[in-house]
């Protein structure tokens, strides 16, 4: 087993990878759900309100971005501060503690962007696509043609339940607009559902670096 300040000195040096990590991650997943917000670069889909809606949610705004991004910081924070302390004592048994609450909610946070990205990913787009003809007042309307039965999808008779859209990029033409909105949006979600995962697992070893924290101390020279 490592003694005390042994375990002081990994506790310190693992703080100071973790922040920085999530730091990253944080802001990576608020890039990725604002441009979710605007497939094609264009403004007037957000105006309009054609924005899938676990988009519009932006679960990578708020979970996998700010909850992250807060204890990000004060992980950082904490940790580069103890790279040259000499004295470890109640503050920064404090310090510890805090930063296992906010790794917490960056855990909560990351783990509802992962759920509602997995949803948004398989659910498909909100998009412009044709209904069925044997629909009374066929036409192209706006929905997620991947969820529902009268879309020309079925028509071929593709069951969403024998072949996913996903592994069949054939049924990506469905959606007539905003244009390639298929690819834009398995793309950032699935860039959403990596870094979250990420974001967990980080979160849960600084969980589990803070309780040695509370109990060690976070400083290299304990």
């Amino acid at each position: 087993l490592l003694p005390p300040c042994g375990v002081a000195m990994f506790v310190g040096k693992c703080t100071r990878i973790v922040g920085p990590c999530l730091l990253t991650l944080g802001t990576l997943s608020i890039v990725a759900n604002a441009l979710l917000l605007f497939p094609g670069w264009a403004w007037k889909y957000l105006a309009d309100g054609h924005i899938t809606k676990q988009a519009k949610a932006v679960p990578g705004i708020w979970g996998g971005g700010i909850t992250v991004l807060l204890a990000a910081t004060h992980i950082t924070a904490v940790g580069w501060r103890c790279a040259s302390c000499s004295d470890c004592g109640t503050l920064f048994a404090l310090q510890a503690f805090l930063s296992v609450v906010l790794s917490k909610l960056a855990l909560l946070g990351s783990a509802a962007c992962f759920i509602m990205s997995g949803v948004g990913l398989t659910n498909g787009p909100l998009c412009l696509y044709n209904t069925s003809v044997h629909e009374h007042g066929h036409g192209p309307r706006w929905g997620y043609p991947f969820l529902d039965p009268n879309s020309q999808t079925f028509d071929t008779r593709i069951s969403i339940q024998t072949e996913n859209y996903l592994y069949d990029q054939s049924l990506w033409s469905t959606c007539l607009e905003p244009a390639g909105i298929v690819t834009w949006n398995v793309c950032l979600f699935s860039i959403l559902l990596l870094v979250s995962t990420a974001e967990m697992v980080l979160a849960s070893l600084q969980i589990i670096n803070g309780c040695f924290g509370c109990l060690c101390g976070f400083c290299d020279g304990k």
